[in-house]
């Protein structure tokens, strides 16, 4: 939006310095006026403002508030701009001088507009007002580089993982055309598989852009029974890996989108189930309140994790280096979109290995306020 030219700061200063300095002098050339009036006479005894006094003294010359205005008024005014020339003066020096820190973020702003956010202000000096807005900026601007380092990644990403479904299936159709003799219903099944992976990758995606951008109503939202209902749509893959899910949950008001909460339990739950032991395996899902928060935890058997694992995989497309592919492995975002919805609300998401082996998944979120 283009803005008319204006006065600077520095000038706006100066002019402040200034007039206040004027004001002052004008205060008190006043009082000394004043003070002076009460002690000169509006006229003298005899004209002129000569006295003759008695005792044969040399006759003194006493003045009345005439002179003394002839006298006081051009010194004054003298003063006066002697004072506005030194109050422009210093305060351009002292604008120019405390403006100084605004010219280096200024800079920084510049730079990182350029597109260029790893320079950094790095004032010096003791804690204060400009100093708590350097160190802002700072902080800002390291956060900015980290999303658009993540942001990176996840395009190189996604872009991967798109590209191998079309990948196969351009390789599938052209094994097809070479080969016009080929069993056409094992390619339509093959095409098909990758199809649905490729759509359900698509769709993950847009979840985790729609969590990201916080684009979705609230409403109130019962935790416990979004696990009641995760758990019952996930039994039969559970009963097919031979699994067991033990769920003991209460009363867990938020507030959010209860499609996002209920996918992200959902997501626990399944990447719970999938990574675990070939048979006779748990997942535990539990609700509980603690007095400003509702926290949901989903833990599972498995094998051991090492710790150093662990924080990498709510990372996009990472699924730990123990962790197949399988017919239920999902496409490497469960965690991601878990940990969007889990910052979309507000909340936050704590992964931790377990001794006896698996993970235990921690989703902490806002209680409802009570109405």
């Amino acid at each position: 939006m283009a803005r008319p030219p204006g006065l600077s700061v520095r000038l706006k200063l100066t002019l402040s310095y200034a007039g206040f300095l004027m004001v002052a002098g004008i205060l008190l050339l006043a009082v000394v006026w004043v003070f002076l009036l009460r002690y000169v006479p509006e006229v003298t005894n005899t004209s002129g403002g000569l006295l003759v006094p008695d005792r044969g003294l040399e006759p003194a010359f006493i003045p009345n508030r005439s002179d003394l205005q002839k006298a006081f008024v051009p010194r004054a005014a003298q003063a006066l701009a002697a004072l506005l020339v030194f109050g422009l003066l210093g305060g351009w020096l002292l604008a120019g001088r405390m403006l100084a820190p605004l010219t280096r973020i200024r800079n920084a702003t510049r730079v990182a507009a350029e597109g260029s956010l790893s320079h950094r202000i790095r004032m010096e000096g003791r804690k204060d007002e400009f100093r708590e807005l350097a160190d802002a900026f700072d902080a800002m601007l390291a956060r900015l580089e980290a999303d658009v380092a993540e942001q990176q990644r996840f395009a190189a990403n996604a872009s991967h993982e798109l590209r191998t479904p079309l990948a196969i299936t351009q390789t599938l159709l052209e094994v097809a055309r070479n080969d016009p003799e080929s069993d056409t219903t094992e390619l339509v099944e093959r095409l098909q598989f990758v199809n649905a992976r490729a759509i359900d990758l698509t769709e993950a995606l847009l979840l985790l852009s729609r969590a990201d951008r916080r684009s979705f109503a609230r409403e109130p939202v019962d935790l416990s029974l979004l696990v009641e209902e995760s758990a019952e749509t996930l039994l039969p893959l559970a009963e097919q890996r031979g699994l067991t899910i033990e769920t003991s949950s209460e009363f867990a008001p938020v507030v959010g989108s209860h499609a996002l909460l209920l996918q992200m339990t959902t997501n626990l739950v399944h990447n719970a189930i999938v990574h675990n032991l070939p048979a006779h395996g748990t997942v535990w899902v539990t609700t509980s309140i603690h007095p400003a928060a509702v926290v949901l935890t989903v833990e599972n058997t498995g094998d051991q994790l090492a710790p150093q694992l662990v924080p990498t995989l709510v990372e996009p497309f990472q699924r730990g280096s123990e962790r197949v592919r399988t017919d239920h492995a999902g496409v490497g975002l469960g965690l991601a979109i878990v940990r969007s919805i889990a910052h979309a609300h507000d909340g936050t998401l704590t992964l931790t290995p377990r001794a006896e082996g698996g993970l235990r998944v921690s989703v902490e979120l806002p209680i409802a306020p009570v109405r």
